[in-house]
């Protein structure tokens, strides 16, 4: 009796044709659909690019102008005004209102310290939550000042919380800061061997900055008390 052999090759070619055959039948069934798509798509794609041509970078353009001078008044020690206006210029917190985060990432940080150098401490944690900058020196300001903040409320626990992790953010002498921060507020809370242990870090890596120099009279007066 006779077998019936298929032929994979042959099997192959119908599977295929059988495929082409479908498509076909797809797009003479859906041609004019996938053309409306097709021309929306378009359309969609050139309505972002004009946005973003002849709004969003004009907008930021403006929005970093407007921030020139709030940083001027930064950086000249006047907060109110960095932060406020004087009525002729914006400060950093309408900057934020009227142009948000397209003034650029740092108005967060500005803004936050401007309030906790006028002692608004709830205030200045709600501009530093907002600041989400991955530079690593901003980054370890912006956490450092959150612990201010918190240590300004008095919410010790949280401060060392932030002032160790700006420590962490990169290793360099501005750690120094955050380290000696972070061991006084262990001072604070009574934990004094954990002060000593940042205190000696300070000593043994960062002997040449401020804190290193002074660091000897803040390990003494834990000595002292063991």
């Amino acid at each position: 009796m006779a077998k019936n052999i298929t032929n994979p090759k042959e099997e192959k070619v119908e599977t295929v044709g059988e495929a082409v055959s479908q498509t076909e039948e797809f797009f003479k069934k859906n041609g004019k659909t996938l053309s409306y798509t097709g021309v929306v798509l378009i359309i969609i794609a050139a309505v972002i690019v004009l946005v973003i041509q002849f709004y969003s970078k004009p907008l930021k353009t403006e929005a970093a102008a407007q921030t020139f001078p709030a940083e001027q008044f930064f950086r000249a020690g006047d907060y109110g005004k960095a932060l406020n206006g004087d009525g002729n210029v914006l400060g950093f917190s309408q900057i934020i209102e009227e142009y948000g985060a397209k003034a650029g990432k740092a108005v967060y940080l500005y803004a936050g310290i401007c309030e906790l150098q006028l002692g608004n401490a709830a205030e200045a944690l709600e501009y530093l939550g907002k600041y989400n900058g991955k530079e690593p020196v901003m980054k370890a300001r912006a956490l450092a000042c959150t612990g201010d903040a918190y240590s300004m409320l008095e919410d010790y626990d949280s401060a060392l919380r932030y002032y160790l992790e700006a420590a962490g953010v990169e290793d360099n002498a501005l750690a120094a800061s955050y380290l000696l921060k972070a061991g006084i507020v262990c001072e604070e809370l009574g934990r004094f061997d954990d002060a000593l242990t940042h205190y000696r870090v300070i000593k043994d890596k960062y002997p040449q900055t401020y804190e290193g120099r002074e660091i000897d009279k803040y390990i003494s007066r834990i000595e002292v008390k063991d």
